[in-house]
């Protein structure tokens, strides 16, 4: 294949972040190649999947429902989380990541805006952490979900895009895998790769890898933003930091359609580049089986709100900072710590109908289609959201029962592990029921679900206090929670204009990076944990940085 004209860059990679360079290569006039190894419907690669979450700091949104932020207590907690140990491997990332806040506080939202991006007007507080106020977590909320959710965020790069691509300004080649970078000089010269076979697949299913083929292109400049290992389970086993997180599960099941396979990663690494922090990534305990997949192993995240009693798989319940929402690494290592790699949610109808929330734009359709009546009559009508009430009555790790005895039996039918024990379950349950008799409690969790419910997007979401046995409240709902592979929090190391960084600390000529394949930014934005609502902007971020220091290559 070679392209109708000569392209002034290669993008590897339709994701967001590629789209994100592409948008911002094409405003500077530049003529724009993008590759991709899957079809034209996978245009937005997995951020169309997503919930569309954004993180944003001091924002209308925030200051209408009484949420006082700033760019300080950002910055303060992103560092608290982060954790930044490395010299060397985290040199950059610091960097990213005050630029990031920086750009989050102020011209973040309106970037997004002028493209005509909105977003719902409660802001939800995600990723509270483990307690200390200069330790992990989100100290507000700062969880902004974006009206049309994943594909409204993909939308509004996309469009302009496309447009450009009419103007003969942008070039896709799709099913065009690469398999080498071309160094020439020190520099990176172009791609060569194959062509694989022409398919028609809708967007997200596993498509052939039978190649028909090969291609080479040259350019001044080359932007990688192919993503990073979420579905390569050998890649993430051998990166897995058994020292912080525990051995690495058994069972996985994925977050991300099979295209997120980290080639890219070892392509460029083998051509000079650096990657970083292998051992950062961010994986989901809240994992549930997907009744109806897409992809391979398809799985779905649950987002909970506070109130869901967890235990883990011999049947004790986790302690703080253990608690749905609050510290996903923390959570992560205690569950493993136990030798297995599941744990279970104990629950009513009251709390599913409020409280769950299931990652996916697919899963969303009431806000992904932008439908404000449907969107009302679905989360403010009594009962769970139809996509969560589908899960309820036809997902494998969901036990519904009206007594207790009968919950437990249903869930050591799906245990792989322990058989739990009625009376011990029943004995952890009475005792925190117990503690909802008065306003105050010293159960650490009640005392979180209250403290929650003082924000108006919170109180609105999360359930006042109750008795998890109360029939009031049934039936009960018991939830096995399997670990689901989602991002890569370490990368291609990269300098501020995206450009990527060889072994020997200098910037690679002609090679950029940006999205997942680079942390986010840096080789690791986010340290070791994320704060949610991120993702979504790394991309943007890096992707926007690199189309302009891109853009600036001469031609």
């Amino acid at each position: 294949m070679a392209p109708s004209s000569q392209p002034d860059v290669v993008v590897v990679g339709a994701g967001l972040a590629g789209l994100v360079a592409t948008y911002e290569l094409t405003r500077a006039g530049r003529k724009v190649l993008v590759l991709d190894q899957e079809n034209r419907n996978n245009l937005g690669g997995q951020a169309f999947w997503s919930l569309g979450g954004l993180f944003f700091v001091d924002s209308p949104e925030q200051r209408r429902v009484g949420v006082k932020d700033s760019f300080e207590l950002a910055w303060q907690d992103w560092q608290g989380s982060a954790g930044f140990d490395r010299d060397d491997e985290d040199h950059w990332a610091r960097q990213w990541a005050r630029a990031y806040v920086e750009f989050a506080a102020t011209e973040k939202r309106q970037y997004l805006h002028d493209l005509g991006l909105r977003v719902t007007p409660l802001v939800g507080w995600a990723e509270r952490g483990g307690g200390a106020a200069d330790g992990h977590g989100n100290s507000v909320p700062r969880f902004h979900l974006t009206w049309g959710t994943g594909p409204e965020v993909v939308r509004v790069f996309l469009e302009p895009v496309l447009a450009a691509e009419r103007r003969g300004l942008v070039e896709f080649a799709f099913r065009h895998r690469v398999d080498e970078l071309i160094v020439e000089d020190g520099a990176v010269a172009g791609v060569r790769g194959g062509v694989l076979e022409p398919t028609d697949l809708e967007r997200g299913h596993a498509s052939s890898r039978t190649m028909v083929g090969e291609f080479e292109i040259r350019a001044p400049a080359t932007i990688v933003t192919s993503g990073g290992i979420g579905h390569n389970h050998d890649l993430i086993r051998k990166n897995w930091p058994a020292d912080r997180l525990g051995p690495c599960p058994e069972t996985m099941i994925s977050g991300v359609p099979a295209h997120v396979d980290g080639r890219m990663l070892g392509i460029t690494e083998a051509a000079g580049g650096r990657i970083v922090n292998r051992d950062r990534m961010w994986h989901y305990t809240e994992g549930i089986h997907n009744w109806d997949p897409i992809w391979p192993d398809h799985a779905i995240r649950i987002i909970p709100g506070p109130s869901s009693l967890w235990f883990d798989a011999n049947g004790k319940r986790l302690a703080a900072p253990c608690f749905p929402g609050f510290d996903t690494n923390a959570t992560m290592r205690e569950i493993l710590s136990t030798g297995y790699d599941y744990s279970w949610f104990v629950l009513n109808q009251s709390i599913i109908a409020k409280e769950f929330a299931l990652s996916g734009s697919e899963q969303n359709p009431d806000i992904t289609g932008k439908d404000l009546k449907f969107t009302l009559r679905s989360r403010v009508a009594k009962g769970a959201p139809g996509p969560v009430e589908a899960f309820k009555q036809h997902g494998v790790d969901f036990v519904v029962a009206d007594s207790l005895p009968e919950l437990i039996a249903g869930m050591n039918k799906i245990a792989r592990g322990p058989q739990l024990d009625v009376a011990a379950i029943e004995r952890q349950i009475v005792a925190r029921d117990r503690e909802v008799t008065n306003k105050f409690s010293k159960d650490a969790q009640l005392m979180a679900i209250t403290n929650a419910r003082r924000s108006l997007g919170e109180k609105l979401r999360v359930v006042p206090p109750h008795r998890i046995l109360d029939p009031a409240h049934g039936p009960l709902i018991g939830v096995r929670l399997n670990i689901l592979t989602r991002k890569t929090l370490g990368g291609l190391q990269t300098d501020l204009d995206s450009r990527v960084i060889r072994a020997d600390g200098e910037p690679f000529p002609g090679l950029y990076a940006a999205g997942e394949v680079a942390g986010f930014g840096g080789g690791g934005v986010h340290g070791y944990n994320a704060l949610e609502g991120t993702f979504l902007g790394g991309c943007i971020f890096s992707g926007r940085a690199a189309g302009r220091a891109a853009a600036r290559t001469p031609r």
